[in-house]
C-alpha cells in the first residue's frame, strides 16, 4: 500500500472549480488532510481507489469533492453518483457534508435509508437528484421498485466497507454493484482491509490503487 503523501498542500493546487474553492472557504476548510491530499487528485483523474482510513480523517470530503466536481447539475436520468454506507446515521452525516460542499453548485443530494417511509424518498428520486447516499438494503429496495435508476451512474463509493461487511451487507452490496454500469469509477474506504474487503475490491474494481492513511501500528487487520 502506498503511504499517505505529505499534507503541506493547498486545495487550490488540485485544479478545483472556483465554486468548489469558495464552498471550501465557506466551510472553513483551510488545508487538506492527508487523506484528502492523497485521494482528491487521483479521484479527479478517474482512478479506482482503495483507501485505508479511519473515521475523523476527513475522508467524506475526500470523495465528496471529486464527486461534486464531476456531476452535471440538472442532467436528466438517474443519479450520477451512489455512496453506500453502513448506517442511517452515517447516511445523514455524509449527505449533510456533501450539501455543505455543494454550496454554489446546483447538485442535489438525497439520503435513502430504512426506518423512514419509502414514499417520500421515492417522490424525491422521481423529481431527480445527482447524488444518492444510502444503506444497501434501502438502495436495493428502491432499485427493486424501479424508483432508483442505475444506468446514469459514473461514480460509486463504498464507505466504511469493513463495517458494511461485518453487518452482513455483502450480498446486497454485490447485487447493487452488479447492476451498476461497468464503465464507472469505484472508490472504497475502509478502516481495515481484511480478506473479504480485499476480495470485494478485486472483484468489482478496475486496477484499484491502494492508499494507506492509517497510523503504522494500526495498519493490520485490527
Amino acid at each position: 500500500m502506498a503511504d499517505n503523501p505529505s499534507s503541506c498542500v493547498d486545495f487550490s493546487e488540485f485544479g478545483l472549480s472556483t465554486s468548489m474553492l469558495s464552498a471550501l472557504a465557506r466551510a472553513e476548510y483551510s488545508q487538506p488532510t492527508p487523506v484528502q491530499a492523497g485521494v482528491i487528485p487521483k479521484a479527479l483523474e478517474g482512478a479506482d481507489l482503495l483507501g485505508q482510513a479511519r473515521t475523523g480523517t476527513g475522508k467524506t470530503a475526500a470523495f465528496a469533492i471529486p464527486i461534486l466536481e464531476q456531476v452535471t447539475a440538472g442532467r436528466r436520468g438517474g443519479p450520477q453518483a451512489l455512496i453506500l454506507v453502513p448506517t442511517r446515521e452515517l447516511a445523514v452525516q455524509v449527505r449533510d457534508e456533501i450539501s455543505k460542499l455543494a454550496h454554489g453548485k446546483k447538485a442535489r443530494v438525497l439520503a435513502v435509508y430504512g426506518g423512514k417511509p419509502i414514499r417520500g424518498q421515492t417522490e424525491k428520486l422521481k423529481r431527480g437528484t445527482e447524488i444518492v447516499v444510502g444503506t444497501p438494503g434501502r438502495v436495493l429496495d428502491h432499485m427493486g421498485r424501479g424508483s432508483l435508476q442505475m444506468d446514469g451512474l459514473n461514480i460509486v463509493v463504498l464507505d466504511e466497507a469493513d463495517r458494511m461487511l461485518d453487518i452482513g451487507f455483502r450480498p446486497d452490496i454485490e447485487k447493487i454493484l452488479r447492476r451498476c454500469p461497468k464503465e464507472r469509477q469505484t472508490l472504497l474506504f475502509s478502516a481495515t482491509v481484511p480478506g473479504p474487503v480485499e476480495r470485494l475490491a478485486r472483484r468489482y474494481m478496475r486496477d484499484a490503487e491502494s492508499m494507506n492513511f492509517s497510523p503504522k501500528e494500526l495498519a493490520g487487520d485490527t
